[in-house]
């Protein structure tokens, strides 16, 4: 009698798959893509994972707020502490100082109090029985290694100088260039050293560059310049192990220019404050008083794949939590009078309010 095998499909190859090593810093996503950590672990949930290996993230910056140094710090301290190559780019006259306003790492008493702080929100009443499955998770996500993908960090407090030493941290200033050909050649020499291999990935690295375009810089004026160096840095980022994000102020760009800049995305976010006495808005989400800004998820990479990437909500609120940690929360609208006081779900439509607008809930 012949021996039971598994019934397989006439396509599919059996094809010996050797387990692939885990790094420090990464993550391996569907399709065969990796994730490099943004240093926001909420901003890597809604993304799916983090910021794909080889893309390019744009950050389109507010005039009235700087809360996309907040998205940059964490991204840039993330990689410090996993020892990946770092280059920073600033208009600034002395960029290296940048690096003295980072974050430092939040200690485990803290992400203890931080997560009996979350469980005691959510208001969870549950029987007795059922505790034992919620802690089961929870020791799971602990052993799954949050802390060596994406750690949580201390606005605060800055980061300890022994991470800085002995790390390939490269600051460049903006305002020295005539024009972006020093900076693609910086850049290139500088991913030229991380190659793409992914039979035998030893290294990655990330490149941050803060206000491209500002009008401090030489080449602010010269549109079309900036826009070929943006397609020639993700052409080039797309052959090595490394990630580029770049924040530029979009109030100063023309519309043909922006969305072509949109167009070579491939994550692209938005950031802008909370306005300080707006009544209509206070009475129509809940945590108003919390919250410092608004985050817009315009669109996600979709790496190795053509089924792009659906949200459930594309708005969601920035806080600080005990004024440390940077988290991102969904907005709820606040209960209407006469309801039974649930705030509403992201995926409803917000009909309490007749005024409409872009964000979502």
């Amino acid at each position: 009698m012949a021996a039971n095998r598994p019934r397989t499909s006439s396509f599919s190859r059996n094809i010996a798959v050797a387990p692939v090593p885990q790094i420090p810093g990464l993550k391996h996503g569907p399709n065969g893509t990796m994730f490099l950590s943004s240093g926001i672990s909420d901003l890597d949930k809604i993304l799916g994972g983090g910021f794909s290996l080889g893309s390019l993230v744009l950050v389109m910056e507010d005039p009235e707020a700087p809360h996309h140094m907040l998205l940059l710090r964490n991204f840039m301290s993330q990689g410090i502490v996993h020892k990946q190559s770092l280059l920073y780019a600033s208009p600034e006259r002395d960029p290296r100082s940048f690096l003295g306003t980072l974050p430092s790492l939040m200690s485990s008493k803290d992400d203890k109090s931080r997560e009996r702080d979350t469980e005691q929100d959510k208001g969870l009443r549950i029987a007795w029985q059922y505790k034992k499955y919620f802690g089961e998770q929870n020791s799971e996500v602990q052993l799954g290694g949050k802390a060596e993908y994406c750690n949580d960090f201390d606005l605060r407090k800055p980061l300890e100088r022994h991470f800085l030493s002995g790390q390939r941290i490269d600051c460049i200033s903006l305002q020295d260039f005539p024009n972006l050909d020093p900076l693609r050649q910086c850049c290139s020499t500088f991913l030229a050293q991380i190659p793409r291999c992914d039979g035998n990935m030893t290294c990655t690295g990330r490149i941050a560059i803060q206000s491209l375009c500002a009008p401090q810089c030489k080449f602010s004026n010269n549109e079309w310049d900036i826009l070929s160096f943006i397609r020639s840095l993700k052409c080039m980022i797309r052959s090595s192990n490394a990630v580029a994000v770049i924040s530029f102020p979009s109030s100063l760009i023309s519309p043909s220019s922006l969305k072509r800049w949109q167009h070579l995305a491939d994550t692209l976010i938005s950031v802008r404050p909370i306005p300080d006495e707006d009544k209509d808005l206070a009475k129509l989400l809940t945590g108003y008083q919390d919250m410092l800004g608004l985050l817009n998820v315009h669109k996600v990479a979709h790496i190795n794949t053509q089924v792009p990437v659906i949200l459930e909500a594309t708005t969601f609120s920035i806080k600080l939590h005990k004024r440390r940690s940077l988290i991102l929360e969904c907005l709820n609208q606040a209960p209407v009078d006469g309801s039974s006081g649930a705030s509403y779900g992201s995926s409803g439509n917000c009909s309490g309010s007749s005024k409409t607008g872009n964000l979502d809930f």
